[in-house]
Order: C-alpha cells, then structure tokens, then sequence
C-alpha cells in the first residue's frame, strides 16, 4: 500500500519507533523557529546543555511578541536572544521584520522538511509541505542540539477539497468551515492532510491560513501537498531550489475523509469566546462592531492585506469603528507600499501597526469595555484582547471590511465582491534584517553573552516522590487555556524571570492562586491542578508548566489534557493524570487533601493510581499514558533533571 504525505516525510525523517498510530515515535527536526515570548527561555535551557552550537540544519530565533519596549526587560531580552543567536550559529531576525510564522514562510521554508517551534502555529509550514509542530521552548532546545522530537504516530484524516471558492468566501472560512465540524477538543493524535482537486485552486498564503488554524483544532499539524502552486511561490520568492514536488501515492490510506466542497462555502466567523464557536457571518448580521483588526500570522500576508486596501480603495471606514491592520512582514509592507496601497488604507481611516503580533496576544489595541472586536487572529479566548468583557470574533479580511465600512456585522459579499489577489511573479527579497545568516550553524565561539537584570536562570524539577502529600490548589472546568494558567500581553515581559512571572499564574481565574500554592509548597505539600476537558488548551508557552512547577505543583488531573500542554507537564516533572471516570471529578471540592500512596512506583508500572481524598472519604482511580521515556523524565523530576542525571539514552 502506497503512502500519504504525512507518512512519506515521518518515514524519511524517522529515527525510532514505526509509523503505528498511538505509539511513540521520534524524528528527526530539519529547522527549529523560536520567537522571543518562548525563546528566551529556550535558549537558557540550550545553554544549560553546554554544547558549542546549534546542529539543526537551520535554527531562526524571531522577535515578533514582545516589541512594545516599556521599561527595559523587553529590550534587554532582545539584546540576549542577538547575542545568544551570534554565540551558537542562529539566524536573529530582528525587530520589525515581521512575524515569525509569515517570515519563515517566505523565506525558509521547505517542501518535506520537518520544522518544531516554540510556538504552537508553527504548523503555518504546513502550507507549504512541512511536516511542522509546535512545542515547549525545551522540546525545540533539544532538537537545535541535534536530538529527536518525540510524538506519537499520528492518524491521518484526509480532508478532501473539492470546487472553487466563490468570490467573497476565502481561506479563512475553509478552517473555521473544519472547526466547526471537528471543535477545539478530541482531536489529539491526529494530523490533517489536504488533498483532491480543490486544493490546486488555493494558494500558499491561503494554504497557510488554513494550516495556522488547524491548531485551535487540536492535531498535532496539518499538511498541504507540494505541487505547481508551491513551485511557482518559493520561485517567486528567489527560492525555486528549495521545491520538491510532495504528493500523496495514488493508493495512500487514510484513518478518514472529510469531503469538502468549496462552492459551498459562505463567510463564517467564530463566536466568542471559543474559535470552535463558528456561526455562518448572516446568522449574526446586524450585530454592531467597536472595533476590527487585520493581521496576525493567520492573515496578514501580501495577498490579504492587497484584498483589503483594494476593498477600501476610495471609501472610508464608518465613524463608529477602530480599525487597524499590521502586516505580517517587512516584504509584506515593501510591497504594499510601491503600489499605493498603504495610501488606500490611510486614506479610509485604517490605523497601520507594528508587523508584529501585538493586538493577537494582547500587546496593545485592546478593546473597550464590553466592546465587539471583529478580528481576523486565530484566538478569542476569554480577556486574550486585553479587556476581559470584550467580545472578539474571528473573521476573514474580507468579512473584516465589511464591518469595518458598515460597522455591524455583515457579509463581505453584499458590498461588492473584492477583485481576486493572486500571488506576484515575483515578490521583493530584503533579508538584511536576518542578522548572522553567514554564521548559521557555526556561530562564533567567545561572544560575550548579554544577560540583563531580567534574565534568570532555569528552575530544575525534583525527582518524583514515593508518595503524593498534596492539596487541591484549584478547581477549574473546562477548556482552560494556557493563556489562562500563564496571562500574555504585558505579563510576558517576565517570561525570563520565572519567580516573578509565577506570581502571575492563573492570575485572570483565581488572583489568589499565587498566594495559596506558595503557602503549600512552602508547608511542604504538594499542590494539585483539578481540571475538566481539554485542559490546556492554546499556545505552547511552557510557562504554564514551568511556573506551576516552580509552585510546587507535582500533578494535574483532568478529564483530557491538549497535547503540547501535556508534553511540556512532563518536561517539567508534573504528572498528567486523566480521570478513569470523568464523572470523578465531581467528587474534589478546592483546598481537598489528595494522598496517592506509591506515587512513584505507580508511574513505574503503567500510571495507574489510586487517589484518596482525605478531606471528602473518597477514593478515585486516575491514570497517566505514558512511554519508558516519559516515565523516566517524570521520576527524575523533568527533562533537564534527567539529561543531567545521564537517565536519557
């Protein structure tokens, strides 16, 4: 039996384990991308390995969250990650020059090359025939070293694209169409591969769209062929070396099929406060919008924002509604800027932002109270704007003009349908903001590393105890993201300095979390995270495991826990423990004595474990799935305590 996409690229990159889904496996990484929300804390744990440079075939540390430089921790980490990028053969791609996801699209990547990035749309690569993963900071630090990254073998649901899409309806309403058949949640394990004639009509940045978004779904990536469409893009972009062709074996097997026509398809957007909240745009017309915002890594590309100033060429947006758009990258502005288009979009009234991620994570533009955002982004979490009683949409550029002239919700298509963009022939190539590019891989032995005041060390876990003595520190239900456990926007400056960023731990749902889980670890207890589905959620910021971890936090049980969030738990010695009986968890109250006698020898022998509720007189059983890898790094207290105790082979 022939092989799909996803199976060609694993296999050729495939150093242990077999392609059995459900099993364990490990591959080898081609390129590894950083940004500096995550990456700073990456590169301290690469440091602490003590290698002498980076052995990936290519490592890009980005500086696209944290450019709002107020007081200096911003602008002292960004001095670290230059000097950390010239010290072990990194490429630095500096500030302004775009955000990471756009940028390593235009510039690096590479058809059946694998990619992992301290960020969890690093799947953006997908749309372009990556195998392409997001991951904790010390997941991407090992594979700079040279080492494997571990995931399961992965089902593959072949989602079967078929027609054109209609004027009006683009890619963004393809994967908002995907989330609202498959949610947010139950899709761990599994990786999406584009395919049938449809995709042929799509192009990368609307591939791209679609792949970015394919995290909110919960798979481990998504995947597009690599075919004339991917040719004619990396040759416009002065990269026509890097193509491969990458299609599918004309008897490849998949787990399922979704059909997909794209005829049929009508503007969507997704509802507050979930991107698996999707309702067709004419189901919510009238509804008044405050504010729109264009950008982002899921839409902010040559093609969408030319779609956009087109639209707005000669009109102005309604008195009523902020508007403002940020491009994805420096090219992306160059270009727009030599055909007049920045004028189209000054002229109606549109405010130009950083190319950076900024209002996605909630940097800066926040709404006002209770205010309704149409957003073109990939999240709409509860308070991720900035203002907790906002409500924020996500939309497509096209249903972001709409609202934008009309200032209610409205479908793109009944204001006149938008001239149809298509890539250039040739796009304009400035890389002089990659500093470093003649070093990559080399580095230069004897630079002298800048460490600001903000810039901490790397809290190490301790081994596993034989028996769990711990307290309930929290209650919370379900889908509770990372952005959650570990707040962004202005709270990220600390992301370097983990005894203060601590303070900040679940700061939007218990403000005294800090205090209570400080006083338990300080007594001596164990603290505990009780949660319900889909724990952990959103980003792959490994703070909200190394934080709690720095709490004391030695265990979370839940009813499910997302993938990436489980994998940094472990990395960092907290046991992911999954109710046996999710109606268990009805029985723990907060602030409950949990005891698990045999902590330690239960992860020994399968992860399954009794757990007595000393408070209430119950008694549940929880289990944690784990590897031999993954039970060794659990008793040594997590990956950088058992790398130094030689535990990993």
């Amino acid at each position: 039996m022939g092989q799909n996409i996803v199976e060609k690229v694993l296999s050729a990159h495939l150093v242990s384990g077999s392609l059995e889904p459900g099993t364990e496996i490990g591959i080898r990484i081609d390129q590894t991308l950083t940004q500096d929300a995550t990456g700073t804390m990456a590169y301290l744990q690469f440091e602490s390995m003590g290698l002498d440079r980076v052995k990936a075939d290519l490592a890009v540390s980005y500086v696209d969250h944290n450019t709002i430089q107020v007081g200096f921790e911003n602008a002292d980490d960004h001095a670290y990650l230059k000097s950390i990028a010239q010290r072990y053969g990194i490429v630095f791609s500096r500030p302004g020059n775009g955000i990471c996801h756009q940028l390593n699209l235009e510039r690096f990547g590479k058809p059946g090359a694998t990619l992992l990035g301290s960020d969890s749309h690093t799947p953006t690569g997908g749309g372009i025939g990556m195998i392409a993963i997001g991951a904790g900071g010390i997941d991407v630090a090992v594979a700079m070293g040279g080492g494997p990254f571990y995931l399961t073998a992965p089902k593959v649901t072949l989602v079967k694209l078929s027609g054109k899409l209609r004027p009006g309806v683009s890619a963004k309403d393809v994967i908002l169409k995907v989330l609202s058949i498959y949610g947010t949640n139950g899709n761990v394990g599994r990786v999406l591969e584009y395919g049938g004639p449809g995709v042929a009509t799509l192009g990368v940045p609307a591939r791209a769209t679609i792949t970015n978004m394919g995290a909110e779904l919960g798979v481990t990536t998504s995947i597009f062929p690599s075919d004339e469409v991917t040719r004619k893009f990396l040759a416009a972009q002065g990269r026509a070396g890097d193509w491969k062709e990458l299609l599918p074996d004309p008897d490849a097997a998949y787990d399922q099929v979704l059909e997909l026509d794209l005829d049929k398809l009508e503007p969507m957007a997704a509802c507050p406060h979930s991107p698996g909240n999707v309702k067709t745009v004419t189901e919510l017309a009238g509804i008044r919008v405050n504010q729109v915002l264009i950008g982002s890594c899921t839409n902010s590309s040559y093609r969408d924002l030319k779609t956009v100033a087109l639209m707005l060429r000669g009109k102005k947006i309604a008195p009523d509604v902020e508007v403002g758009v940020a491009p994805g990258s420096r090219q992306v502005v160059e270009m727009l800027a030599r055909e007049g288009l920045l004028t189209d979009l000054v002229a109606a009234g549109v405010r130009i932002l950083e190319n950076a991620c900024g209002f996605c994570i909630g940097n800066h533009m926040s709404p006002g109270t209770n205010a309704v955002s149409f957003r073109t982004s990939n999240r709409n979490f509860e308070g991720r704007s900035g203002t907790r009683s906002a409500q924020v949409y996500l939309v497509s550029p096209e249903t972001a003009v709409a609202a934008a002239l009309t200032g209610r919700a409205t479908d793109p298509r009944t204001i006149g349908l938008p001239v149809e963009v298509t890539d250039p022939a040739v796009f304009d190539i400035d890389d002089s903001m990659f500093l470093f590019r003649e070093t990559a891989g080399t580095g230069v032995p004897g630079t002298e590393i800048v460490r600001g005041p903000n810039i901490g060390e790397v809290p190490k876990g301790k081994p596993l105890p034989e028996k769990l003595n711990g307290v309930a520190a929290i209650k919370v239900g379900d889908k509770i993201t990372t952005d959650h456990i570990m707040p962004a926007g202005a709270r990220l400056k600390y992301r370097s300095n983990v005894p203060q960023y601590a303070h900040f731990v679940f700061e939007s749902v218990d403000s005294e979390f800090y205090g209570r889980a400080a006083a338990n670890r300080d007594g001596s207890l164990d603290n505990v995270i009780v949660a319900g589905l889909s724990y952990g959620q959103g980003s792959s910021r490994e703070h909200a495991a190394l934080c709690p971890m720095f709490l004391g936090v030695k265990a979370v049980i839940a009813k499910s826990i997302e993938r990436i969030h489980r994998d940094n738990l472990i990395n960092f010695g907290i046991v992911p423990f999954i109710f046996d009986r999710p109606e268990d968890y009805d029985l723990i109250g907060q602030d409950d004595r949990l005891q698990i006698d045999g902590l330690s020898l239960a992860i020994r022998n399968g992860g399954k474990a009794t757990v007595k509720d000393l408070t209430r007189g119950v008694e549940f059983t929880v289990t944690a799935s784990l590897s031999e890898r993954q039970k060794t790094i659990l008793l040594n207290g997590g990956l950088l305590s058992a790398v130094a105790a030689g535990a990993l082979k």
